[in-house]
């Protein structure tokens, strides 16, 4: 087998070798099925089995109260951003939308063909290197939405934004999903897609409060409303079985972990080590606000463009692949989701310590 290395990709990600070492068995004969999981119906026994492992790991690690439904859907968290207005807000009313990297524009953005929509916040002006601390919420919101860990930028929220009573909080948590503990009572609807710390590309998580669910119109494409998919156990069509196994494998892997309490001090210990890094260092610098800075995507640059492809080239060759940084921040940006190893993390200062000292002035 090549010989694997440090993953440093934004999405898809690194995935826990455990389980790509079971999935590899799997692929074969789905435990002694003698059938293949790619194989199988998602109406077999056996399949039901997976499916049903993976909904309950979800209730567990995140305590999931019963007025919730968990929906393994598809078309990533980008087709969130039209679905939730198209069940939940209605053309005279309107949505607020904290605004703190590309994807929540693009949540906006689908938004407003369906209702009004208030920008609460946006940190757009310093290029998204922060999280605003004045919110200017309208007077009766349909609903709050905010993106709670902003990949491209490295930033993340410390804790879920406050809002009125009744009004329903809405989180895109697609990249820091079970990264820490969830009070999942706070939110109407959290959802994400599962390629960087749940599984693989082709399968988003949706939960969703109950009420929310029958809120919304029967008008709309059946495929597009929410109860169709709670009602059918999300099978109403064929559903993304694969993902969904893998995604049950990964949550198998947290729960081994200790939980997201135990993989939230993990994922404290990888990104202090880099952010400690950074803090004494006078060659590489964070893009982030200190206070705002995201445990999952660590964003940094030397402030000489020709000196971060250098650097990004001499990793690469070292075994750190996928550290260029997106071209809206430029630079390097090391992703260290849950299943990212610390020993990744300690590569990389010592290939940032070395190429520190080589171009020292």
């Amino acid at each position: 087998m090549t010989e694997r290395i440090y993953n440093f990709s934004a999405g898809p990600a690194a995935l826990p070798l455990p389980v790509l070492e079971q999935a590899q068995q799997d692929l074969i004969s789905l435990g002694d099925t003698g059938i293949g999981v790619l194989e199988h119906s998602h109406r077999s026994k056996a399949f039901l089995a997976v499916y049903e492992e993976a909904e309950a790991l979800v209730r567990e690690l995140a305590s999931i109260p019963e007025n919730y439904k968990v929906l393994f859907l598809q078309g990533g968290a980008s087709s969130q951003f039209f679905m939730i207005p198209m069940n939940l807000l209605k053309k005279d009313q309107t949505a607020d939308y904290l605004v703190t990297g590309s994807w929540s524009k693009k949540a906006v953005k689908e938004a407003k063909s369906f209702g009004n929509v208030n920008v609460a916040c946006s940190s757009e002006d310093k290029n998204f290197s922060y999280i605003p601390e004045e919110v200017s919420l309208s007077e009766n919101p349909a609903y709050v939405h905010f993106t709670s860990n902003n990949t491209i930028y490295g930033t993340e929220f410390a804790t879920e934004p406050t809002v009125p009573a009744g009004v329903p909080l809405i989180c895109d948590a697609s990249s820091d999903i079970f990264s820490r503990p969830l009070d999942i009572s706070k939110y109407g609807i959290v959802y994400a897609g599962a390629q960087k710390n749940l599984g693989p590309s082709g399968v988003t998580l949706v939960i969703i409060r109950d009420d929310l669910i029958e809120q919304g119109p029967t008008d709309i494409p059946t495929m597009l409303q929410y109860r169709t998919h709670s009602e059918a156990g999300s099978m109403y069509n064929t559903p993304p079985t694969f993902g969904i196994y893998v995604l049950g494998q990964v949550l198998r892997w947290l729960k081994e972990q200790g939980g997201l309490a135990a993989i939230q001090e993990k994922n404290q210990s990888k990104a202090g080590k880099l952010y400690g890094y950074l803090e004494q260092s006078k060659l590489f610098n964070a893009t982030a606000a200190k206070q705002d800075r995201s445990l999952m995507n660590v964003t940094f640059v030397t402030g000489d463009a020709d000196l971060d492809a250098q650097f990004i080239a001499k990793a690469t060759a070292a075994g750190l692949d996928g550290l260029k940084g997106h071209r809206s921040v430029g630079g390097m940006r090391a992703s260290i989701y849950n299943a990212f190893p610390e020993a990744g993390v300690d590569k990389l200062l010592e290939m940032m310590n070395q190429f520190e000292q080589e171009h020292a002035s």
